[in-house]
């Protein structure tokens, strides 16, 4: 696989000079897929190595009896904080600058700053058909895929939508996974959370309902602890839109610690489901648990990774353990499922669950990391997707 991006662009905002990024690291049928993200900070490094994740999510997903073909790895990202208020002028005056990519060959979603609420109101305003209208004309059926998926999307789950629970299923249904090969009930197994948007909320509340205990969770305010356990629901119930929680519906045991307690809890999964970089060298020495989850993209930095796996603890790799996102909207879009939430679910708990034992029984026999392994279950079916369908068309 090589190492440079096809397309690696930034761009900046003639209004507030904010600037803005586009990595397309590959194509496949000559569409790539990946989000967009907005944070302050946002780099066209970090954008890079977000796409090039985004490679290897669509690969591991390679299904060659599957209606969806895997598609090629890309990311967008906006150096801007989503609660500015010019945010929502940047993004649209991004999305229009970057049209004809997105016409032609990005399709993209929500990602960390950004709900697809806003990202498909965005488009709209910026004159686009969709934001993902690269992948129409790979449809056998534009008009039934387009409203599959829209049904899918309104689709709500006890007061949650299907498409942000998704991917906390497949980020618990990893956690369970590398529980079930250790031998650890799931009853009584700590975890702690540092993020409640979209997918730290829902591998909460999926984590939750399978009986481990959520002890710690994080957001901007800092950290709510409780080692007997936090009331998931009534914290799901109780944020914001950007997984920030009310404090008022915190109970008498909960306490509020410091933003970074949540890494040295007293928990067995720690499970990083904010922003990148989270995990340094420094906050490494910090972690007890047995099982680091990566739930947000590159939280982990290689460093510390190498830190922790000389101690013994195991990393679930992002590429892995976040992916059913993504496959999802695909899983949907190309009829492979409807749009239902036991299929859904039942989908991605199968297919999650033979990718990380895939991934986990490679490293043990190969005697490497998890992310080692899917690096290597990557290599292999790349170039079988591109003697499929060649490098670019």
């Amino acid at each position: 696989m090589t190492t440079t991006p096809l397309i690696s662009l930034t761009w900046t905002d003639h209004v507030t000079g904010r600037q803005g990024h586009l990595v397309i690291d590959r194509l496949v049928r000559g569409v790539s897929s990946g989000g967009l993200r907005m944070r302050e900070g946002c780099t066209l490094a970090e954008v890079a190595g977000l796409a090039r994740g985004m490679t290897m999510k669509e690969a591991l997903h390679y299904d060659p009896e599957m209606r969806y073909i895997p598609l090629g790895g890309a990311k967008g990202g906006i150096d801007c904080d989503p609660r500015d208020p010019e945010a929502y002028g940047i993004l649209v005056r991004y999305l229009r600058a970057m049209r004809p990519y997105i016409e032609r060959f990005w399709t993209t979603g929500e990602d960390l700053g950004l709900t697809q609420d806003v990202v498909d109101r965005a488009a709209a305003d910026a004159g686009l058909v969709s934001s993902i209208q690269a992948v129409y004309p790979l449809l056998d059926d534009e008009t039934a895929a387009r409203r599959r998926l829209a049904d899918a999307f309104a689709v709500e789950v006890d007061g949650i939508g299907l498409d942000e629970l998704a991917g906390g299923c497949g980020v618990a249904e990893s956690v369970l996974t590398a529980l079930d090969r250790a031998g650890v009930p799931h009853e009584g197994t700590r975890v702690s959370i540092q993020g409640f948007g979209t997918m730290g909320g829902a591998t909460a509340r999926f984590l939750a309902r399978a009986g481990l205990s959520i002890v710690a969770v994080a957001d901007v305010k800092g950290t709510i602890a409780n080692p007997q356990g936090l009331d998931v629901e009534a914290l799901l119930s109780a944020r914001d839109p950007y997984g920030t929680v009310d404090r008022a519906a915190l109970r008498a045991a909960d306490t509020e610690l410091p933003g970074d307690a949540w890494l040295s809890a007293d928990a067995d999964v720690l499970v990083p489901a904010a922003v990148s970089y989270a995990i340094d060298t420094a906050g490494q020495a910090r972690v007890t648990a047995r099982w680091i989850v990566e739930a947000a993209n590159m939280p982990v930095l290689p460093d510390a990774e190498d830190l922790l796996s000389a101690r013994g603890i195991t990393v679930l790799p992002d590429v892995v353990v976040n992916s059913a996102t993504n496959a999802w909207w695909w899983w949907t879009l190309f009829g492979d499922i409807g749009a239902d939430p036991d299929q859904a679910f039942a989908h991605i708990r199968r297919s999650m669950r033979a990718l990380v034992e895939q991934v986990l029984t490679r490293a043990e026999r190969d005697g490497t990391t998890p992310r080692v392994a899917a690096h290597g279950v990557v290599a292999d079916r790349l170039p079988l997707i591109a003697e499929r369908f060649g490098w670019y068309a």
